[in-house]
């Protein structure tokens, strides 16, 4: 078995030890060795350093600089406005609402809004970006200097949280390019413009991670923000959140290594692999002697590895120059409002500010303070869509304890919804069916495991009520105590060996006699009575 491997940060190494990369061990056997300098001074343990650029394609029925449609899966071009062809003659018109969105984001990510912005044009060829540039906010963006908050799951059971934070350079509106399709054989390329022109912010993160965990959970609690706002869908599988992530590995005391991008990762769980396995990789060709190119790379899922794709272009290579048909970008606050202007046509600031909704953060920090309930459940009902609604309706129609309703959220409800590949949205059982057989439970007219039998039966969508299965199915707890108490007499006289047990002071066999009237009723008496009953007869 190869050694643990010292030269990563405690993420990576819990992401050996479950062995979720591939070819693990030829870079456990080499990134394990003395991570020495070159001067022979003592071992030091190598750093990653994982900057994000997250692309969000922005929630609006147009384009950004067009009135095109915009729709996944259309037919190919068939969504493609003269400018989007980027026929001569046709100049842009910029889309309010994104611009709106754009601040919307700023503001929930801590940005300083900037009154004035502006537009820049980035050159760089591919067939699929007909105009030959990309019209995007390099030098002026719409926001800058922000700050996510995230928490890192780490343990055994992934309980514990670790509060961190990434700082946010800039939010930078920019325009989507097309999408090229090529053939089994790439021999040929077919070019679908529907994408192109399609509104979206890069949201540009500063070097603050360390490993693919801390980037995936950023990733993942970015997702939830732009979601709770309404400015990203953020449904990676369908490319309205693409990551490009930015890795380098250095010696503590030394400045950053040279970096890799990856690019275009579509899923938090093949972020945190790429990283991972770039983070290896760097430190392996390190300290066999090699150097790492500044290169952009791609990820392969297939094989878990990064794949080399070209040299990485720099500034000077896009020639970014000032966009010479869109005019600066001015927004506005209450105190610099222009007098006399319609409020439909200018973007202000404090009025987005107050629409702002509960942000996932603040979410969780009121469940826990108002429900009583652990953080890391908190993390589970925010983290799932329409969960939060479902748990907060069945609190309010039923007088049971917050922390149980939790459990049977999570451990039952989630449960089947996970093995059933469904959304919330979608579940056979709703929250007041829920409500209504946590009361049943809590006023004890039902045991737990009868309650377990009823839950299933809701679940097949029958139209049945919790109390219709509970009578039809015989599964009510008995209410006769003058019943309970001949049951309990006959198990007595039926068990003589136990009782005298019980008579020279052991009473945990008192627990077997419980059971053997549990299994006489077939689970339909209450423990505690049981319990109460033969004690009161066996004293």
């Amino acid at each position: 078995m190869a050694p643990p491997i010292t030269a990563v940060c405690a993420c990576c190494r819990n992401v050996l030890a479950n062995g979720t990369l591939s070819r693990l061990t030829t870079f456990v056997r080499g990134s394990a060795r003395s991570a020495t300098k070159r001067d022979g001074s003592n071992k030091s343990t190598w750093i990653g350093v994982v900057g994000l650029e997250v692309h969000a394609q922005l929630c609006s029925n147009s384009k950004l600089f067009s009135g095109s449609r915009v729709q996944f899966s259309a037919p190919p071009n068939s969504l493609v406005s003269f400018l989007d062809a980027s026929l001569p003659g046709t100049l842009p018109v910029l889309n309010k609402h994104c611009v709106e969105a754009a601040v919307m984001t700023g503001l929930a990510l801590n940005c300083t809004i900037n009154k004035k912005s502006k537009f820049d044009r980035k050159h760089y060829f591919y067939a699929d970006l007909p105009v030959g540039y990309q019209v995007t906010q390099q030098r002026c963006p719409v926001a800058i200097n922000g700050s996510l908050a995230y928490s890192l799951c780490t343990g055994k059971n992934r309980n514990h949280m670790i509060p961190k934070l990434v700082r946010i350079k800039q939010i930078q509106l920019e325009q989507d390019s097309g999408k090229s399709l090529h053939d089994d054989a790439r021999t040929h390329t077919l070019i679908d413009l529907n994408r192109a022109g399609v509104g979206l912010m890069e949201i540009v993160m500063e070097p603050d991670m360390r490993c693919g965990d801390e980037a995936a959970a950023a990733i993942r609690e970015l997702q939830l923000v732009l979601q709770a706002l309404g400015t990203c869908h953020g449904n990676m599988a369908e490319g309205q959140l693409r990551v490009d992530a930015n890795i380098s590995v250095h010696l503590p005391g030394e400045p950053y290594g040279v970096r890799t991008e990856v690019k275009n990762i579509n899923s938090a769980r093949f972020l945190a692999r790429a990283i991972d396995y770039e983070i290896l990789r760097q430190i392996d060709v390190l300290e066999n002697g090699g150097k790492i190119l500044n290169e952009t790379r791609a990820f392969d899922y297939k094989t878990g590895q990064t794949i080399s794709m070209r040299d990485k272009e720099g500034k000077q290579d896009y020639r970014f120059m000032p966009e010479p048909n869109l005019p600066p970008l001015v927004i506005y606050d209450n105190e610099t409002f222009p007098p006399n202007v319609n409020p439909q046509q200018v973007v202000n600031i404090d009025h987005i500010r107050e629409q702002l909704p509960e942000l996932p953060n603040d979410k969780r920090k009121r469940l826990v303070e108002k429900y009583g309930i652990l953080a890391e459940h908190s993390f589970t009902l925010v983290n799932e869509d329409g969960l939060v609604q479902f748990f907060e309706t069945v609190v309010e129609q039923t007088q049971v304890n917050p922390k149980k309703v939790i459990g049977w959220i999570i451990n039952d409800f989630l449960a089947l919804l996970k093995q059933n590949n469904l959304r919330v949205n979608q579940s056979l059982i709703s929250p007041s069916a829920l409500s209504e057989l946590l009361n049943l439970l809590e006023k004890e007219f039902i045991s737990s495991s009868a309650a377990k039998q009823v839950f299933l039966e809701l679940w097949k969508g029958e139209g049945k009520t919790a109390v219709q299965i509970v009578e039809e199915k015989e599964l009510g707890l008995i209410q006769d105590h003058k019943k309970l108490e001949q049951i309990c007499q006959c198990v007595i006289e039926g068990h003589p060996a136990e009782v005298s047990e019980i008579q020279q002071g052991n009473w945990k066999v008192l627990n077997k006699l419980i059971g053997q009237v549990q299994r006489v009723t077939h689970g339909r008496a209450a423990p505690t009575l049981v319990k109460a009953i033969l004690e009161k007869k066996l004293s």
